[in-house]
């Protein structure tokens, strides 16, 4: 048996081999290029650039049985143990039905066939059409290990068929500063087969005594609890504290075609994560499978520093020709009647937001599948195509409200007519997610209204995993439990360090509705600390309720999208402080959770020894207005740390710029 190979992978294909192994390089590598199917074990090592994370591949024997794993450190301290790789595929009804013989072993991760092994690293940074970040560095090594299942391909197949039952599949590997990502690849095979995939393989083996963010649904409160009796699946990404102190991340990117996976507990092995499908999956190769995504750090808010992982694991933007239609802003929800939308455009510009939306009911009942999204329902008052003009005269677009049962009935219609309404986008609601066919659906709906220039919203369990970059018209979506439920000012603090990570959502701060469970300090943050290119302002709130309060200047001057995005402080569930750059102007958003906390909060993302002006909005219980926020202005200098006296449930919110 041959010894085993550890490869460290550098750019141009160079390796680099242990010392006590260096005799053996030149003639085991020369044999193991013209040789397949040489017997384990092969060991693979992957570096990110900055060499903290050390992904190991291993393909051993186990009870005569050889098996794919990996493990996965961070800063020399092991965060992945030994874990499984893998997938179930049932064949054997296509097999028979082609008249092949049928393979009884369905775990593609078990008695594979090594043919070989690539690598390469990638460098370059690209620039999104809008996002956290004006520039994004798309920089990692890559590990691609190729494996035969079933018999050696026919070299000659009679009428270009192969009868043989011969698969492939690679496990591909990219290691970044971020974090680390792994799928699965079906190279494409001459026998013409479907791969029916029954279940992923894939264990996050943690260490003990970890502790997880539960989270059973999309929209569900978040709960720490330990890697056992959990009731039921975890959404993705799932966020653990290791007991070194690590803070974990796993989630799933470029999920475009495939079925939904959540996290669950393996039920043989202890601390051990599991990828679970909601269902089957069909495919025809050349297939990949989502990726499966790791992340590390030792301050939680440096998670959030590099969820743009999640972006660089997708294709680039889809969409050719002029996009200057995709135009990220704020957006406020209004009345059902023609006097209080044109109400509603006429607040919208004098507050500093770009767009209203017409929600659920403008059409007829939304859960009927005989209502339809072409027509105003009767007895309301709407004209859509005078609206939209009016809108336009003050710079004001409008979105409306489709339910998925009228877009699976009539998206071919209404997208002409809305562009010839001249509506600007579609929040699409209470959409089927999870199987292989809404996926794939939701997904082809989005591509279709970019044909015609309209931008979407995704309500209601739909997550993100990064294809807002190939199809940027996908501006937001929910996802979340926003304040459509209430949540407290703990789950506020969690959400930047869970569900955030994988992209942005739709929470919906109010402001000024009295079921909020915390201060107007910790709402005004929310624009800055939450990422949504389309953020809705002043939900359940009236234009009427508004009353020239000071502090309301914020909203109207924050932007959605930035230049650069620079996160302080935070810990989970506790409180988050994040800044965040447009232009020359910074904006800071700090939120806290249950108990009241003193913070001294650096500006090291300021020019150090510059002078700056900042404008601070904090809670003052004192203050004799309703809101009880204050408006205070002092100069500081760069670098220079600001002291903040935060309620229970408080927060605050900065504007700052240079001093003249």
């Amino acid at each position: 048996m041959p010894s085993p190979i550890v490869l460290e992978y550098k750019q141009g294909f160079k390796n680099q081999i242990l010392p006590s192994m260096k005799k053996q390089f030149i003639s085991l590598c020369l044999w193991c290029l013209s040789t397949s199917g040489w017997a384990s074990p092969h060991i693979y090592k992957l570096w990110s650039p900055d060499r903290n994370y050390e992904f190991t591949f291993t393909q051993d024997d186990s009870d005569g049985t050889t098996r794919l794993s990996y493990t996965l450190s961070y800063k020399g301290k092991k965060i992945i143990g030994k874990s499984g790789l893998g997938v179930d595929i049932e064949n054997k009804l296509l097999e028979s039905a082609l008249g092949i013989p049928n393979d009884h072993c369905k775990q593609w991760g078990d008695n594979l066939t090594f043919i070989g092994v690539d690598s390469a690293e990638h460098k370059e940074a690209w620039k999104p059409l809008y996002g956290e970040r004006a520039e994004i560095p798309d920089h990692y090594r890559s590990l691609c290990v190729k494996f035969r299942k079933g018999e050696a391909p026919s070299e000659k197949a009679p009428d270009g068929y192969d009868r043989s039952r011969t698969y492939f599949m690679n496990v591909e590997v990219r290691a970044y500063n971020e974090g680390v990502a792994f799928r699965y690849h079906f190279p494409v095979t001459t026998n013409g087969l479907f791969l029916h995939i029954t279940k992923e393989l894939t264990e996050f083996a943690m260490p003990e005594g970890t502790m997880a963010y539960y989270e059973p649904w999309a929209q569900a409160p978040i709960t720490l609890l330990p890697l056992k009796g959990w009731d039921g699946e975890s959404e993705r990404p799932l966020t653990m504290k290791l007991p070194d102190g690590l803070t974990v991340s796993l989630g799933e990117a470029r999920m475009r075609d495939y079925v939904r996976t959540k996290f669950g507990l393996s039920p043989s092995r202890p601390n051990t994560v599991t990828a679970n499908m909601y269902d089957c999956a069909d495919v025809i190769s050349p297939y990949d499978t989502p990726w499966r995504v790791i992340m590390a750090a030792e301050r939680p808010v440096d998670l959030i520093a590099h969820n743009h992982i999640y972006l660089n694991l997708n294709d680039p933007c889809a969409l050719q020709g002029d996009l200057s239609w995709i135009k990220p802003g704020k957006a406020f929800r209004c009345g059902l009647k023609q006097k209080d939308a044109l109400a509603a455009v006429d607040f919208a510009a004098e507050r500093g937001l770009q767009y209203i939306e017409l929600d659920a009911g403008w059409y007829g009942p939304e859960m009927f599948m005989s209502s339809d999204a072409t027509k105003v329902a009767e007895g309301k008052d709407l004209d859509f195509k005078a609206l939209c003009d009016y809108a336009a005269t003050k710079g004001i677009g409008v979105w409306v409200y489709v339910n998925q049962r009228a877009l699976i009935q009539q998206l071919d219609d209404i997208l002409p007519l809305y562009k010839k309404w001249g509506i600007k986008g579609i929040k699409f609601g209470f959409v089927q997610v999870g199987n292989q066919f809404w996926t794939i659906w939701l997904h082809n709906a989005v591509r279709k209204c970019a044909d015609y220039g309209i931008m979407v919203d995704i309500h209601d369990e739909y997550r993100p995993t990064g294809l807002s970059r190939t199809l940027p018209n996908l501006m937001t979506q929910e996802g979340i439990a926003g304040n459509e439920t209430m949540p407290d000012a703990r789950h506020n603090t969690t959400l930047p360090f869970t569900r955030f990570l994988a992209g942005p959502a739709d929470y919906t701060p109010c402001y000024f509705n009295n079921r909020v469970k915390a201060t107007h300090g910790h709402q005004l943050a929310m624009p800055v600390v939450y990422y949504s290119p389309i953020t809705f302002l002043y939900w359940y709130d009236t234009p009427q309720l508004y009353r020239g309060e000071k502090e309301l200047d914020f909203w109207k001057h924050v932007p959605t999208t930035w230049d650069e995005t620079y996160p302080i402080d935070g810990q989970i569930g506790e409180y988050v402080a994040i800044a965040r750059r447009s232009g020359q102007k910074w904006f800071v958003g700090v939120m806290n959770g249950m108990d009241a906390r003193t913070l001294s909060l650096p500006t090291e993302f300021l020019q150090r020894g510059k002078k700056y002006v900042v404008t601070l909005y904090e809670d003052d219980p004192d203050l004799d207005t309703r809101t009880k926020v204050a408006t205070r202005q002092k100069t500081i200098k760069g670098g220079q740390s600001l002291k903040l006296e935060l309620q229970a449930s408080g927060g605050a919110a900065m504007e700052i710029e240079k001093a003249p």
